[in-house]
């Protein structure tokens, strides 16, 4: 079984986090909403990491104003790729605090949708298992 390390960003801004929507027909968790974020590459630093992912992922026009790194976690997950080929997958998310200085988002192809949600509204959302823990273990949830 292949192992990654993942960053994840918790991107706030005024109170609100950013949630995406996963493409339905790829990724950990196809269709569900989740925290941005993916994979370290060789000869990153964690945080060289992180900003690449949001700027892969989210667009270069989003201003990240603060990292803060925060908690990690593990966990074993089935990854399905764009083709229909699945891989089963050891990851280790380090979770990032993150303070976004705008709203300034360009999605890739990885998201369908997004949005700045308020932590009372995230009952409301199809949260993916690893973000509903991440946002319970920060009391978000």
């Amino acid at each position: 079984m292949r192992q990654r390390i993942i960053v994840c960003p918790l991107i706030e801004n005024q109170g609100e986090y950013l949630l995406c929507k996963m493409a339905d027909d790829r990724g950990v968790f196809p269709g569900q909403w989740a925290l941005s974020g993916g994979g370290m590459e060789p000869g990153e630093t964690m945080e060289q990491a992180l900003r690449r992912e949001i700027t892969e992922e989210l667009g270069d026009r989003l201003v990240i104003s603060q990292v803060t790194p925060w908690a990690f976690r593990d966990d074993v997950r089935i990854k399905t790729y764009a083709d229909g080929s699945q891989e089963e997958i050891y990851m280790i998310y380090l979770i990032f605090d993150c303070v976004a200085a705008n709203r300034d988002i360009v999605l890739n192809e990885e998201f369908q949708d997004h949005a700045w949600v308020k932590p009372d509204a995230f009952p409301h959302y199809d949260l993916n298992v690893a973000t509903r823990a991440t946002l319970t273990q920060k009391g978000l949830l």
